[in-house]
């Protein structure tokens, strides 16, 4: 496949064929940009699912810093490493957490696979303009110094220093850290002006509110999530370039950031502070693309899950504006939540989303 074939394969999802192209060419591109169709769930996201090799080392840096509480641990079910597309040898467990009055959104389930075959890092290196997978989860605290300080006590490495953002009116400070297995949290500490009454009240980390995503195209991204799964648009923004050298919050060298445009976008199902995806496009920079290697037992941010109303409507949306399917409709015991059914999509850039029906507790 050449390059150009496979910049347009992964335009349309990474799965498609001809028929399906038109069809999603009609939806997005006929005399402009089409309405954002009916989205497929109007929930924010209910968990972030991150594959490690210890959930008790990795949790540390949630409960130590975040005061998160645990919401229940134990063996992976059977049906759920069928969901996964392993093999019936391999095994698990997760440890599920949840902010302080984090409700029913913004859950962490950390998982450990076992007998699962070879496990390599997503993203090895994770550098933003690397594509593929899940680059960072992001939460927002407060007193960015004093998390600053108690994550290196823990052993988190930090991808950038604590760097100044100015996004609209809001001025915020934002690192990027690094833990076990690769796996990267992004913290926001907004300054100025206060943050909305709609965030509940925390002491120093609220629950995970957005997923951020290195992508080849952020406007093929873009259009899948709106067009395919019909989420709204909070922000898409120009290709931004600094004045003068200036730290970003995604760690472009200092010299380049004059020079090397970036562009994101965010979105989500339902207006509000939490279960957005965001997606950002370094432009310019040559890096590796990581997109085949999201997939369990691989270690990283593995998935991030949805609740549905009705999981065959669900389906029946994506079917009919073009998308697919990656793994199909299936019944499982999800440790923590009940039993479920669910299925699994992929963005363009190969993260996994996942959207599930509760069918019992």
């Amino acid at each position: 496949m050449t390059r150009a074939e496979e910049r347009e394969n992964r335009r349309w999802g990474g799965c498609v064929n001809a028929a399906t192209a038109v069809l999603w060419a009609m939806l997005c591109f006929s005399g402009g940009a089409a309405a954002n169709p009916q989205p497929i769930t109007e929930q924010p996201w209910r968990e972030a699912v991150i594959s490690v090799t210890d959930p008790d080392v990795t949790a540390r840096f949630f409960r130590e810093i975040g005061g998160y509480e645990e919401l229940g641990r134990g063996a992976l079910s059977a049906s759920i490493i069928a969901a996964w597309g392993l093999s019936p040898e391999a095994a698990g467990e997760y440890l599920l957490l949840r902010a302080p009055m984090g409700g029913e959104f913004g859950h962490v389930r950390l998982i450990r696979f076992e007998n699962a075959g070879k496990r390599i890092p997503m993203r090895p290196g994770a550098r933003a303009w690397d594509t593929g997978c899940y680059f960072s989860m992001m939460i927002r605290v407060k007193d960015m110094q004093s998390i600053y300080d108690d994550a290196i006590r823990l052993g988190w490495w930090t991808e950038t220093p604590i760097t100044a953002l100015q996004f609209g009116k809001s001025d915020l400070r934002v690192v990027i850290y690094r833990g076990p297995d690769g796996v990267q949290v992004q913290t926001y500490d907004r300054l100025s002006p206060p943050l909305p009454e709609a965030i509940p009240e925390f002491e120093r980390m609220t629950a995970p509110f957005n997923m951020m995503q290195m992508v080849a195209d952020r406007d093929v991204a873009h259009d899948f999530f709106t067009q395919v799964l019909g989420f709204e648009t909070f922000y898409k923004g120009k290709p931004y370039t600094a004045k003068t050298p200036t730290p970003t919050p995604i760690g472009i060298p200092l010299n380049l950031t004059t020079s090397i445009p970036y562009r994101a976008g965010i979105v989500y199902p339902v207006e509000g502070e939490f279960g957005r995806m965001e997606m950002i496009e370094v432009m310019g920079l040559d890096g590796f693309d990581y997109s085949h290697q999201c997939e369990a037992p691989n270690l990283g941010i593995l998935a991030v899950r949805y609740p549905v109303a009705n999981i065959e409507a669900a389906k029946a949306m994506i079917l009919e504006r073009g998308g697919s399917i990656w793994r199909d409709v299936a019944t499982a015991d999800l440790g923590g939540v009940g039993e479920v059914r669910m299925f699994s999509v992929k963005t363009p850039d190969g993260s996994i989303i996942q959207f599930f029906e509760t069918v019992s507790r």
